[in-house]
């Protein structure tokens, strides 16, 4: 890229490796961040800087930033932690807690690839909720959701995560209808999302 300076050249670079950003809109983000001037270049900097405080969840593999190994969802007595939400991204982990209409806690997979395989540290997952579900009452939750988006992929995806922990749990349910075919939980209203909860089967 002829002309452009190279500071600015690895901002495109790593711009352009972030998710639905390519090398096009990549360029115009840098040349608007250079436009908006020094403060908000040094704002930027400081902000994605602290981003390496920030830990994962040994429990449910959110983020969060506390000095504890686990977040503020997985060590709050209040919650019923017997009730465990499986969903792919944190995004969806936010909508949820959003609607207010859940109390239970979670635990993040990963966005299942298109191609429909898990990976490696997305079966580890799998298999560390097993090993916690395995340490309660009778080795039993009390209610398992599986939250995965309503695609084909997630949709096969939820049938074979449940038939794999029918002995880990009473309950085995999913999202009601309202959620569209083919949507995604992070765009979903608050409202239909709240009442797909409510209506879980």
């Amino acid at each position: 890229m002829t002309h452009v300076p190279p500071p600015l050249k690895r901002v495109i670079d790593v711009l352009s490796e972030l998710p639905s950003i390519g090398p096009r809109q990549a360029t115009r983000l840098a040349f608007y961040l250079v436009n908006q001037g020094k403060n908000t270049i040094d704002a930027l900097a400081s902000g994605i800087g602290a981003l390496a405080n920030i830990k994962t969840c040994s429990e449910c593999f959110f983020i969060h930033q506390t000095p504890n190994p686990i977040c503020g969802i997985c060590s709050d007595p209040a919650r019923n932690h017997a009730i465990i939400a499986i969903i792919e991204k944190e995004t969806d982990l936010l909508s949820l807690e959003h609607t207010k209409k859940f109390n239970g806690r979670y635990c993040i997979i990963g966005e299942i690839p298109k191609n429909g395989v898990l990976e490696d540290a997305q079966k580890l997952r799998v298999e560390h909720l097993k090993s916690h579900i395995g340490k309660m009452h009778n080795g039993k939750a009390e209610e398992l959701i599986f939250a995965l988006n309503p695609t084909a992929t997630g949709n096969f995806h939820a049938s074979l995560l449940m038939r794999e922990f029918a002995p880990f749990a009473n309950r085995l349910s999913r999202l009601g209808r309202g959620l569209p075919t083919g949507g995604e939980i992070e765009f979903a209203d608050d409202e239909t999302l709240g009442s797909s909860l409510e209506r879980r089967t």
